[in-house]
């Protein structure tokens, strides 16, 4: 008889927030335009005795060059659920996008997991391209690289298995490698989706959002967000405020800044 998969908590922590328009996240814009912020967030998945991070954000210098609102370091917020940075042993980078990978130079010990066409697309031809090249941070990108060489990036050609119920799937569109991450939960399978959808209205109305590599790609990575999670419910999407709303904080002086995500949302 196969072992049941372990059952793990998830949490997001929001780190920054911006500004912005309907108009700024459809393309060809929104008949109905009004304020729609985003917020910034990692993920942790912690269970079976690890905890893996789930990107890495971006600091307050870049905060402040890219002119985003920085709330806290979202590698010291990990202290918050009593996760040192020092010693997490697995990070996975959905993609190389400036909000998303960093801090990985605050994660001293880890492996960091990312699909081998990201890297492929942030140091290729494409980055010619100012449009294109406008979400990556040169550094970062380098740095990664670095990490490579010193044998600490895990390169995937497709789905995977970080570990029992932890399962990692190619998702491109907004990026040419973007992946999306699938945990197994006590409510059945939560699905990060990143930035395969930074809103729920993305996904759920099928209208994809202006940062893309791919329209065509990113609109069939929303069916692969639908085909991985058992409903629309357990599909979390990147940048959504929604997100602090529909789930509840871990304790209540956590309130705005961490939500579990392994419970059911507070709207059903």
């Amino acid at each position: 008889m196969q072992d049941a998969l372990p059952e793990y908590e998830v949490f997001a922590i929001r780190y920054a927030t911006r500004e912005a328009r309907r108009a700024d996240h459809f393309i060809g814009g929104d008949p109905h335009d009004g304020p729609m912020p985003m917020d910034y967030f990692v993920w942790l998945v912690r269970g079976a005795g690890r905890a893996v991070v789930v990107d890495a954000g971006f600091t307050a210098e870049i905060a402040a060059k890219r002119k985003r609102t920085f709330l806290r370091c979202p590698a010291d917020a990990l202290a918050l659920l009593g996760v040192d940075p020092a010693e997490v042993r697995d990070v996975v980078l959905t993609h190389l996008h400036y909000d998303h990978v960093g801090n990985f130079h605050r994660f001293p010990a880890a492996e960091f997991h990312l699909q081998e066409p990201e890297l492929h697309y942030a140091v290729g031809r494409h980055m010619r391209y100012a449009e294109l090249a406008r979400p990556f941070e040169v550094d970062d990108v380098v740095g990664i690289v670095r990490l490579n060489y010193a044998r600490r990036v895990r390169l995937y050609n497709g789905p995977a298995q970080l570990a029992p119920g932890i399962t990692l799937h190619p998702a491109p569109g907004h990026s040419v490698g973007l992946q999306f991450v699938r945990v197994n939960t006590r409510r059945g399978a939560v699905v990060l989706a990143s930035d395969v959808s930074h809103f729920y209205e993305n996904f759920e109305t099928g209208r994809p959002y202006t940062t893309v590599f791919s329209v065509g790609d990113m609109l069939e990575s929303f069916d692969r967000l639908f085909a991985a999670a058992p409903t629309p419910a357990h599909i979390v999407p990147g940048h959504d405020p929604l997100v602090m709303r529909r789930y509840p904080a871990p304790r209540p002086e956590l309130e705005g800044i961490v939500v579990r995500l392994d419970v059911a949302p507070r709207d059903g």
